[in-house]
């Protein structure tokens, strides 16, 4: 098969060490992608060693290597539990998700993940979803679009946002990106690019339930991890770190007040293998722009 460009996978060396592989393990790779991080796991497991790779996007599967001891699943990580056990795995030795949306989705015109290319306002990473962002763009209500814009892009005029693409949207066209792009024109403020991509982000991460994926998966991690198995999560976006941060520090998504003074119950499921996330290192900066906002923390089961 012909190997599609995804990007170049992010933390790559540090991913692989904060999950310290048996070479007779069995591994997840939530995001398979161009398969950077599994290939890399591959390199590490015996002939005994299994990995099992998840991607909601059908274009993943041409990256996959003639393997033996790769099983790919074509759906998306919130049903890991349910697709191990069809396959008859109950428990696993590690967990890796790079939650990035990849170079090659941003890069394909027609999937409209970019604000640089003609294509649909379509933005779907499972094309066999239904629900696309020209129909949040269309259904949503004043209310509903703010908040998504509001916490999923931290676009700064929000509600102004919010309000003018319900007033406007019954009579403009919007199913382009280019359409969509004049209908909100009068409304960008700032840099439009930085704009643009803000507004693009929140979309992306509603059409796609990213968070309500991420969250599914993690609560799923206590049941599939063995114990001493490890969990890596890669995250680009302050709301997916903070939901890891405080799954992994104590068992919930809630933010806890950081106050001396109480006494915070503490994830008796899991212990932080470090108490900061991993971030790109200088080099990698250099060579990699994508790993600019990308944080890893890693968690060990107890």
């Amino acid at each position: 098969m012909q190997q599609i460009d995804y990007h170049i996978p992010v933390l790559f060396n540090e991913t692989l060490e904060g999950l310290a592989i048996k070479a007779d393990g069995i591994y997840v790779d939530c995001t398979f992608g161009g398969g950077g991080h599994s290939k890399g796991i591959l390199n590490q497991l015996n002939e005994n060693g299994r990995l099992i790779a998840f991607d909601q996007d059908a274009d993943a599967q041409e990256n996959l290597q003639n393997d033996d001891r790769v099983l790919f699943v074509p759906q998306n990580f919130r049903h890991i539990q349910r697709f191990l056990r069809l396959h008859g795995i109950t428990a696993v030795d590690g967990v890796l998700a790079d939650l990035g949306v990849s170079s090659h989705q941003f890069d394909e015109g027609e999937r409209g993940f970019s604000i640089r290319f003609a294509g649909p306002m379509d933005m779907r990473m499972d094309r066999r979803q239904s629900i696309t962002a020209a129909t949040i763009i269309k259904t949503y209500s004043e209310a509903q679009l703010h908040k998504l814009f509001e916490q999923y892009g931290e676009v700064t005029n929000a509600k102004t946002l919010a309000k003018h693409i319900v007033h406007q949207r019954s009579h403009l066209p919007f199913v382009t990106i280019e359409q969509f792009k004049a209908l909100i024109s009068s409304v960008v403020k700032g840099n439009p690019n930085k704009y643009l991509a803000q507004v693009f982000q929140a979309l992306r991460i509603e059409v796609n339930d990213e968070m309500g994926a991420l969250k599914e998966m993690l609560e799923q991690l206590g049941a599939i991890l063995k114990p001493g198995g490890r969990a890596a999560i890669i995250t680009f976006h302050s709301i997916e770190d903070r939901m890891v941060k405080n799954f992994f520090r104590q068992g919930s998504f809630e933010e806890m007040p950081d106050n001396p003074f109480e006494s915070i119950a503490k994830n008796t499921t899991f212990k932080l293998v470090n108490k900061k996330p991993v971030t790109a290192s200088d080099e990698e900066l250099k060579r990699n722009n994508r790993s600019r906002s990308a944080k890893l923390r890693v968690a060990e089961r107890l």
